[in-house]
């Protein structure tokens, strides 16, 4: 009898670990939306995490950005980060499943996921283009497993 690997569903910890690029990108408060935007577009990225000292205070986004400075006739360079930023944040433990990550992201329409442990401390972010990589990945490793099973069961030699 051939049986199959499991594959375990990885959890917001491990994909944090296995993040190329390591440490998590941030901004104070008090910097101008400008700045801000300055960070997104260096990095590359579409989001940055605003943390007062220790403490996560907020995310800012291309989207806050578009709606909250552009359509409300904002200048960027005048706008502190602190006055539009998303601060009711949906954060996950890193114990989070990344289908559990995936399934929020998807209910509550974010593209960012932050990661705190117990004492609500900033572990990292997830976005989504981390979760739907991981989903692809588990979902070749399944095909493999499958093919894998279906060719053994065909050869004679499997008889």
């Amino acid at each position: 009898m051939l049986f199959l690997e499991n594959y375990t569903m990885k959890t917001a910890r491990q994909l944090l670990a296995e993040k190329t690029i390591h440490g998590t990108v941030t901004v104070a408060p008090q910097a101008t939306v400008y700045q801000a935007l300055q960070v997104l577009a260096d990095k590359n990225i579409g989001a940055v995490l605003v943390m007062d000292g220790d403490k996560l205070a907020g995310i800012f986004s291309e989207r806050d950005y578009a709606r909250k400075v552009v359509l409300m006739g904002k200048t960027s360079a005048g706008t502190p980060v602190s006055e539009i930023m998303t601060s009711r944040l949906i954060c996950v433990t890193p114990e989070a499943s990344v289908e559990e990550c995936m399934a929020i992201m998807t209910d509550k329409r974010i593209r960012h996921l932050p990661v705190v442990n117990a004492q609500d401390e900033l572990i990292g972010l997830l976005s989504i283009g981390d979760l739907v990589r991981e989903t692809i990945a588990e979902q070749e490793f399944q095909i493999e497993q499958l093919e894998s099973y279906i060719h053994g069961r065909s050869s004679p030699m499997a008889a």
